[in-house]
């Protein structure tokens, strides 16, 4: 990276400005301007190496808590309730695990009827399929959304505008979603709710870490993480004082702040000052700056201006032009398959595990705060060494160790060892995919980093959209919950091998620019 500093001549604009002949003849000393090389110089120039924009980054993270939210409300609304036998001494009763070949007076739900949408619409002997048709439309809804919407935060909408319209589709679809008559409308409103979330994940990652500077890019990112995690852990201890009430209610509690939330992002937030170069609109781009930094320093808006100029040209792209782009780059396609393959991987291996974690027979509650209190304390750990951590063998590494403790749950069979292991493999599989998220972000230039961070998202998307039916297939036969994540996450680990290395790169604008930085110019 040196070289990129150091080089006298390149055949990239982007990364030197040659003075004109009056100023190479002035015999006077002027005061030196500062060498602008990129877009990160000037962001570090007008904001500064030892800080970052503190409240729009937890503002635009805060987004994270409601995804989580959303992701995970299912385990808890969708749950088969528990039930017990209303004459114990009723033999054919306390022989059975399901209450389907039953009388209705010999059995009753320990909870109120309303406390999930199984015992409310009286769901308990529909197929698998049936039963896990919600939480499947909401990943499939995910899936759909990405594929559509993928390329609007890069093109015509931008990061911010992309993160609020997905904010208001989530929070109203979801307010909606507690109205539902019945189990076909639920599984419509929450496709509804997975096509809006689809792209705020994404959107809100880049945008905060676009406003950063390097010195701070893979901290930024964790405070994202570590938002997630807080939502993660929020839900089971809502849901575990609600759990009288009506499942409806644990939906309006989720999705009533996010509602709030998006007028908040509205006013409060500015757009991605990096977006806003590529798309030409540089004035604005550094006023932003400036806001961002608390400087009113001109010393760089000409050498940013000219920078828009060339920046414009490679990077002023139609709505799906970046996928064009993307092809044509051979480099690009290989990478963006090589981050789905991981992406599908760690999206099997982070939501199955939850999802499947009622199956080593300890408390739903309690199981799943477990898991919650690992996201936090893996996402404390990217925070504070996502900075000297190798993004390629942090990958790999993560998801070998989660991969062996997975597996090892389908062999082990004292209780407590088995629910240590699964959170050891829920632990090491949060870390991975943190990773491969800001990984993903250092592997592409401004132009195709939404599109490339959004088919990840929705590589990710798919995974979970099978996670049910192998969860379902799971009560039968351990191996093909636990087993069979292990061996997927394990897999698909091995392909970050084929990654550069991002540690301590800088962040590309253009696709010249960042073909131009691999080179070593």
């Amino acid at each position: 990276m040196d070289d990129l500093h150091s080089s006298s001549s390149s055949p990239s604009p982007l990364l030197h400005f040659v003075s004109s002949p009056s100023q190479q003849q002035e015999p006077q000393p002027e005061p030196e301007e500062p060498l602008l090389l990129s877009l990160d110089d000037a962001i570090e120039h007008y904001i500064g190496k030892a800080s970052f924009p503190l409240a729009q980054v937890l503002i635009v993270s805060c987004a994270w808590i409601f995804e989580a939210q959303q992701s995970f409300i299912s385990v808890f609304s969708d749950q088969q309730p528990p039930w017990h036998c209303t004459h114990p001494d009723d033999t054919s009763c306390t022989t059975t695990s399901l209450p389907c070949s039953l009388p209705k007076t010999s059995w009753s739900w320990d909870n109120p009827k309303h406390a999930s949408i199984i015992s409310e619409w009286n769901l308990e002997c529909s197929s698998t399929f049936i039963q896990g048709l919600p939480a499947s439309a909401y990943f499939a809804g995910s899936l759909a959304g990405g594929f559509i919407l993928a390329t609007l935060s890069d093109t015509r909408l931008g990061r911010k505008n992309m993160l609020l319209l997905s904010s208001l589709a989530m929070s109203i679809s979801s307010i909606i979603s507690a109205a539902s008559p019945n189990i076909w409308v639920y599984a419509v409103l929450r496709f509804i709710t997975g096509f809006g979330r689809s792209t705020i994940s994404s959107s809100s990652l880049v945008l905060a870490t676009e406003m950063s500077g390097r010195r701070w890019r893979g901290e930024v990112g964790a405070v994202c993480y570590i938002f997630f995690a807080f939502g993660f852990f929020s839900l089971p201890l809502m849901a575990y004082f609600s759990r009288e009430s009506s499942w409806r209610n644990l939906y309006l509690f989720i999705s009533v702040p996010c509602l709030c939330y998006t007028i908040l992002l509205y006013f409060c937030v500015p757009e991605s000052p990096r977006w806003l170069f590529v798309r030409g609109q540089t004035k604005k781009a550094i006023q932003i700056l400036k806001n961002i930094g608390l400087t009113q320093d001109d010393s760089l808006d000409s050498n940013l201006i000219n920078l828009n100029f060339v920046a414009k040209e490679t990077c002023n792209m139609g709505t799906y032009s970046s996928l064009k782009m993307m092809w044509e780059r051979k480099w690009a396609f290989w990478r963006t398959l090589t981050l789905v393959i991981l992406g599908f991987g760690c999206g099997v291996a982070y939501y199955g595990m939850p999802l499947g974690v009622g199956t080593l027979g300890v408390n739903l509650y309690l199981s799943i705060s477990f898991n919650a209190f690992v996201e936090m304390l893996a996402a404390l750990i990217i925070f504070f060494l996502i900075g000297k951590m190798k993004r390629k063998t942090s990958v790999v590494v993560f998801c070998m160790v989660s991969a062996v403790c997975s597996v090892s749950c389908v062999f082990l069979k004292m209780r407590s060892v088995r629910t240590a292991m699964e959170v050891v493999a829920f632990f090491a599989t949060t870390i991975a995919f943190n990773v491969v998220l800001i990984y993903c972000m250092e592997l592409f230039p401004t132009c195709l980093r939404n599109t490339a961070m959004s088919f990840t998202r929705q590589a990710v998307a798919f995974g979970c959209c099978v996670v049910p039916i192998m969860v379902a297939a799971g009560r039968e036969h351990e191996f093909w919950s636990y087993g069979a994540f292990g061996f997927i996450i394990g897999g698909c680990g091995l392909f970050a091998l084929y990654l550069p290395e991002t540690k301590g790169k800088l962040m590309s604008d253009t696709l010249e620019e960042q073909e131009n930085m691999e080179r070593g110019f």
